[in-house]
């Protein structure tokens, strides 16, 4: 499984050409993971052609539009919890402290909360600590699988895989909490620009208090240093 984990980070990077060739390897780390349906796998190797055969020009064109322009199916997963508040910085400092204690070093430009390095970094774990891990922001992925579905686009696929993967499945009324925040079209200007105006989005009893009762929390508390993990040093290249 943990290859796939591995695997499905590398699916949600910005398209290079560097990503274009290692589809073979991608693509059979995902099939050798029976964990996820077959069905899921389907749709994944459906988005791997699509990124291996594709124009890389329109390739990076589309993953703008959708994951850097679009705030609702933005990559980060504690902008889904409390946006821009105050809480977010002491919980990336404590993902990046979890990250280092595993010997996975961000470059300057990173943020910790980036789904492909919070990927990469449940890669290193045992498979049991990955998987709970997982299930905390299953809620996310969840919401945002549901609307990349009405997008029609391939990438659902590898939230699936990811709900597939944890070991708690997400809860309804935390799904449609997510997908109550306003979706816009990435080509509405103006829709864009409102919803990056918004409050920060707070969910579960006593949010707006702090973190300490809401996701960024729950996610803290599951990243726990595994004491038999062994560390080999790695230095993460830069992502976008």
């Amino acid at each position: 499984m943990l290859r796939s984990l591995k695997a499905l980070s590398e699916l949600l990077t910005y398209p290079t050409a560097e990503l274009q060739q290692a589809a073979g390897e991608i693509s059979e780390a995902i099939e050798n993971d029976t964990a996820i349906p077959i069905s899921v796998r389907n749709q994944l190797h459906r988005l791997l052609t699509e990124l291996a055969t594709g124009d890389l020009y329109d390739l990076q064109e589309r993953y703008v539009l959708l994951f850097d322009r679009t705030r609702s199916l933005s990559l980060h997963l504690f902008e889904h919890v409390h946006g821009e508040s105050r809480d977010r910085g002491q919980a990336m400092i404590d993902l990046k402290a979890q990250y280092e204690a595993h010997n996975l070093f961000m470059s300057a430009a990173e943020l910790p909360d980036f789904v492909p390095l919070f990927l990469e970094y449940l890669s290193l774990l045992p498979a049991r600590e990955a998987c709970e891990t997982l299930g905390q922001p299953a809620h996310i992925f969840a919401a945002i699988a549901e609307r990349l579905r009405k997008r029609k686009s391939s990438y659902e696929a590898v939230f699936r895989a990811l709900i597939a993967l944890s070991a708690a499945k997400p809860k309804e009324e935390e799904i449609s909490a997510l997908l109550s925040v306003p979706d816009p079209d990435a080509n509405d200007l103006a829709a864009l620009d409102a919803a990056w105006e918004d409050e920060p989005v707070t969910f579960g009893p006593g949010a707006g208090d702090g973190c300490k009762d809401g996701l960024i929390a729950r996610v803290r508390g599951a990243l726990r240093p595994a004491p038999d993990m062994p560390g080999t040093p790695r230095n993460a290249p830069p992502r976008r």
